[in-house]
């Protein structure tokens, strides 16, 4: 009969936290199990996971092998494995080593550490993976709480709330972006030129704000835009100017609009975005301007 492995890591605690690295390394230890052909379980927080495999519905005795996968061996979460499932067999992977002394480190039968005290370094679990030929879209997320200015007919809270809770369940990788330029925020960039450099890294923006409507055209991205304010305002106006049709009305928001227009922005907003950066519209005001200074 087999003996089942139950994989865990910090990853697997309530109060635990789960890197991108740690679930590559965990990946990596499952393709090793089913090679083996070793039957296993792994234990998720929570907090990650709701629904999955956690700590409080695990029946140790279906266990006979236990093993901790990357991060620090340490503290007293670890630790507690060693008299939870003192009767496995209990291996620590991909680990960083600390104090060889801890009881953290000691309970394990055996321990291939990554780095530590007289240890030659190894390479990380999770540089034995590689990335899939496609990936999910970066988004640029430009949102604003502000524009007092428009007093009872703002709804920008509920709009960024809404647009927010809708996008984290997307398969995307979510890049929040700010317009505002500032020479000591290192956070922020600190000229036009930075922020172009930002968007054309992009696969499409996510905005409430004009300027993250009119600067992602600008470069050939394309945008989903959300106007946060009731009957339409600025956010609007230069869809409208710009003829750009992938705009959502904050009192007319609901799931189904914004995943109608995800779709779109995925599919024919590219060629559209390109079409705008390659002959922008007319520069009306600036010849408005140039009317009014020699009249």
């Amino acid at each position: 009969m087999s003996v089942r492995a139950l994989l865990t890591g910090w990853f697997s605690f309530l109060e635990g936290e789960a890197t991108a690295g740690d679930v590559l390394a965990l990946r990596r230890v499952e393709e090793v199990m089913r090679e083996r052909r070793v039957p296993y379980d792994v234990v998720w927080s929570p907090g990650f996971r709701p629904g999955a495999l956690s700590f409080r519905d695990v029946e140790p005795g279906r266990y006979g092998l236990l093993l901790f996968v990357c991060g620090p061996l340490h503290g007293p979460q670890v630790a507690g494995l060693h008299e939870e499932y003192a009767h496995c067999r209990r291996l620590a992977v991909g680990v960083s080593v600390i104090d060889p002394g801890d009881p953290a480190v000691r309970g394990f039968h055996e321990v291939i550490a990554r780095d530590g005290p007289d240890v030659a370094p190894l390479a990380d679990l999770s540089a034995g993976t590689r990335p899939p030929r496609t990936l999910p879209p970066v988004v640029g997320v430009v949102l604003t709480g502000g524009q007092q200015e428009y007093g009872g007919r703002r709804r920008h809270e509920g709009t960024a709330e809404r647009v927010t809770g809708w996008l984290a369940r997307q398969d995307c990788a979510r890049l929040p972006l700010e317009t505002r330029l500032d020479d000591r925020d290192w956070r922020l960039c600190r000229t036009p030129e930075q922020w172009d450099a930002v968007l054309s890294r992009l696969d499409l923006v996510v905005t409430d704000r004009l300027h993250g409507l009119v600067l992602a055209l600008r470069s050939g991205v394309p945008a989903l835009a959300v106007d946060p304010v009731a009957g339409g305002a600025k956010v609007s106006a230069q869809a409208q100017a710009m003829r750009w049709p992938a705009l959502v009305h904050a009192e007319q928001m609901d799931d189904a609009t914004l995943a109608y227009w995800w779709e779109w922005v995925r599919t024919e907003g590219p060629a559209r975005a390109a079409a705008h950066a390659a002959s922008p519209p007319p520069d009306l005001v600036a010849a408005a301007l140039r009317s009014t200074l020699f009249a």
